[in-house]
C-alpha cells in the first residue's frame, strides 16, 4: 500500500519468479501483506495467487474456509460473483459486501469473521486506510510482532525473527486491530484480550545455511550437535548421569499412554511404543491424529495422552489434544516450539530443542523427537519400579555415547551418496525392519517418497510373505536395516528370501551383523555399534542420507519438496 491506495503483484512457482517481477514492476509503499500460497482450492495460477483483491479490500489466507461454496453461492445471489476458484476469494467480497453496505473497514471484518467457518491465518488491508491492518486466527497460526514506529504479522516467531524478536501470539479465535502504534487483540466474543508480550531467542544462525548447499544436508550434520544439547538439558551429566526431567511429569498410577501425532513424528511415536512397553512394561497405543478423533477413542483418567509434532501448530494434532483435554490424568506434549499452540494447551510441554529446522523434510527435529522419547520412557520405567536408578543410569550413560556414534555415520556420506546414483534410477524402493526398526522402514521409505518422489514402502520383515514379496523384481531395490541384536536372524531370513528372487538389497547392519549376513548383498553400510534400544536413533542417519543423495541425483527440490508444507495447518 503506498499512500492509501492499493496495488499488487503476483507470480507462479517459486518467489524468485516474483522477486523477478518486482525488478521490472517495482512497488512503493508502507505497508504490505503477502502469502506463499499452499494450495487448497483451485490450480496454480496468477488469478488464483495471493493477495486476493475485491474493491477496496486485500486479504491473504493461511488455511481452508470449509463453508466457502454456501458463502459464495449467497455471495452470488447478492451480486458479488468470483473470478477465481479459491476458498480465499469468499474472505475479501464478504468484507467488501459489509462495507458497500456501510460498515467500516474493522465493522466489516470482524462481520466476515463470524461468518467463516474452517482454519485460517488472515491479513486485511483497505484502501484509503494507511494505518491499518487486521489479522486473524482460528486453527492456524498466528503472531504479531512489535517493533519501533512498525509492527509486523507472521506465522510464526521464526518467521519474524529477523525483524524483531518482540512477539505475541494470538490464541483461538482472537483478531488484532494494528497500527504502526501497536495492536488491540480481541477474542472470539470480541472482547478486549491481553495477550502478553514475549521475547524470542532464535539463533540466526541455525536459520542460514552456513555453506551447505541444502538446509536439509545441514540439518542431518546438526545432529550430534542437538542430541548433545537435549541430553545436556534432561539429565544432569557426569560419570552417573541422571534423569532431569521437568518435576510435573510423573508416571506414577499412569496404566497406559497414548502417543498421537502425524507423519514423521507418528513414526517416532511407533519407536517410542517399543520403548514405554519393553522398558517400562508400560502400555502404548499409538494414533494417527487425523484419525484419533473419529474413531471415538475410549479413554482413561488414569492414562497419559502425549502429543508429538515438530512445529507445534500441526491441525490435527492440535484437534486431538483438545479433544482429549479433561479425560486423561496429564496431557503431554513433545515439540520443538515452547511457545507454539500445541505448547500452550498441553499440561506440560518437553521441548525437544533442534533449534530452527527449515528443510521441509524433518531430520533433526524426528533423532531428538526421539530422544526425548526415549527419555520418558526411563522415566516411566523408574516411576514405576521396573528399573532402579543404576540401570537407569547405565541407559543414560549409552545414550550419551550417541552424539559420537552419529559423527561417525555422517561419515557415511560420501558411499551412501555412491549407492544413491543407483537408487534414483529406480520407480520403487522397498524398506524391511522388525522390532524398533520397522518404523525407522516406514521414516526411511516416507523420506525418500518427499523429497524423491521415487515410490518407496516400509514394510515390517515377517509381513513379507503376507503380500509385499510379489512386488520383489530386478528393478525393485529393497533396504534393510537390521543392527546385530536379538532379531537379526530372522531379519536376515526374510533378507535371503529377496536375495532368492534378485540381487538387489542393500544391508544396513553394524560390523557383527555385516559379518554374520555373509557375502551376497549388492552393497553394504557398516555402521557403528550402539546399544540395542537406541538404534533407531543411530538408523535414521543413514536413512536421511539415502533420501537427501537420491533426492540430489535425481536433481529434485530437496529444502522445498513440491505439493508439501512445513507446518501442516489444515485437516
Amino acid at each position: 500500500m503506498n499512500n492509501g491506495k492499493l496495488d499488487r503483484r503476483r507470480a507462479v512457482g517459486k518467489l524468485v519468479n516474483l522477486s523477478d517481477l518486482l525488478v521490472h514492476e517495482p512497488l512503493a509503499g508502507k505497508s504490505g501483506i503477502g502469502h506463499t500460497r499452499w494450495a487448497t482450492h483451485g490450480a496454480a495460477t496468477v488469478t488464483n495467487a495471493h493477495p486476493h483483491r475485491a474493491g477496496g479490500v486485500a486479504v491473504v489466507h493461511n488455511g481452508i474456509i470449509e463453508n466457502f461454496r454456501e458463502l459464495r453461492a449467497d455471495l452470488a445471489a447478492s451480486g458479488y460473483a468470483p473470478e477465481t476458484e479459491t476458498d480465499t476469494e469468499t474472505v475479501v467480497l464478504l468484507t467488501r459486501r459489509a462495507m458497500d453496505a456501510g460498515l467500516s473497514p474493522t465493522e466489516a471484518a470482524r462481520d466476515t469473521l463470524n461468518r467463516l467457518e474452517g482454519a485460517f491465518a488472515l491479513c486485511f488491508l483497505f484502501d484509503g486506510e494507511d494505518d491499518l491492518m487486521i489479522a486473524a486466527r482460528k486453527g492456524s497460526p498466528l503472531a504479531v510482532g512489535h517493533g519501533n514506529g512498525e509492527m509486523y504479522v507472521g506465522s510464526d516467531a521464526i518467521a519474524l525473527a529477523p525483524m524483531t524478536d518482540r512477539i505475541t501470539y494470538l490464541e483461538e479465535g482472537d483478531w488484532a486491530v494494528i497500527t504502526r502504534a501497536g495492536a488491540e487483540i480481541f477474542d472470539a466474543r470480541g472482547r478486549r484480550a491481553n495477550r502478553a508480550e514475549t521475547r524470542i531467542q532464535v539463533d540466526q544462525a541455525r536459520i542460514e545455511k552456513a555453506g551447505y548447499k541444502h538446509f536439509m544436508a545441514k540439518e542431518i550434520a546438526e545432529q550430534p550437535v542437538v542430541i548433545a544439547d537435549a541430553l545436556r538439558h534432561y539429565t544432569d551429566g557426569g560419570v552417573n548421569p541422571a534423569l532431569r526431567l521437568p518435576e510435573g511429569l510423573s508416571f506414577k498410577g499412569i496404566d497406559r499412554v497414548t502417543l498421537v501425532a502425524c507423519g514423521t513424528a507418528s513414526y517416532a511415536c511407533h519407536v517410542a511404543k517399543y520403548w514405554f512397553e519393553q522398558i517400562a512394561g508400560l502400555p502404548a497405543d499409538i494414533d494417527i491424529a487425523s484419525e484419533f478423533r473419529y474413531r471415538d477413542p475410549v479413554l482413561s483418567p488414569t492414562s497419559m495422552a502425549i502429543f508429538v509434532s515438530q512445529s507445534g501448530e500441526t491441525a490435527d494434532t492440535l484437534a486431538a489434544l483438545r479433544h482429549v483435554r479433561e479425560k486423561v490424568a496429564q496431557v503431554v506434549s513433545v515439540v520443538n516450539v515452547p511457545t507454539s499452540s500445541i505448547a500452550r494447551e498441553s499440561d506440560l510441554a518437553l521441548p525437544i530443542l533442534a533449534g530452527v529446522e527449515v528443510g521441509v523434510a524433518s531430520t533433526k527435529a524426528f533423532t531428538c523427537q526421539l530422544t526425548v522419547l526415549a527419555l520418558m520412557a526411563l522415566k516411566a520405567a523408574q516411576d514405576r519400579g521396573v528399573l532402579d536408578a543404576k540401570a537407569v543410569t547405565a541407559h543414560l550413560q549409552n545414550l550419551g555415547t550417541l552424539p559420537g556414534i552419529l559423527n561417525a555415520a555422517l561419515a557415511l556420506s560420501d558411499p551412501i551418496a555412491r549407492i544413491a546414483e543407483q537408487l534414483a534410477k529406480a520407480q520403487d524402493i522397498l524398506f524391511l525392519g522388525r522390532g524398533a526398526m520397522f518404523p525407522l522402514a516406514l521414516e526411511g521409505a516416507l523420506k525418500l517418497k518427499e523429497i524423491s518422489y521415487i515410490h518407496a514402502e516400509g514394510y515390517a520383515s515377517g509381513e513379507l510373505k503376507h503380500g509385499p514379496i510379489a512386488l520383489i523384481d530386478a528393478a525393485v531395490p529393497v533396504i534393510v536395516l537390521a543392527p546385530k541384536d536379538q532379531l537379526f536372524d530372522k531379519t536376515v531370513s526374510n533378507m535371503q528370501e529377496v536375495m532368492a528372487r534378485h540381487d538387489k538389497v542393500l544391508l544396513l547392519s553394524d560390523a557383527a551383523g555385516v559379518e554374520a549376513a555373509g557375502t551376497g548383498t549388492w552393497k553394504t553400510l557398516t555402521l557403528p555399534q550402539v546399544a540395542e534400544p537406541w538404534s533407531p536413533i543411530l538408523y535414521a542417519i543413514p536413512a536421511q542420507l539415502l533420501a537427501y543423495h537420491t533426492a540430489i541425483a535425481k536433481g529434485t527440490d530437496v529444502d522445498q519438496p513440491r505439493n508439501l508444507a512445513k507446518s501442516v495447518t489444515v485437516e
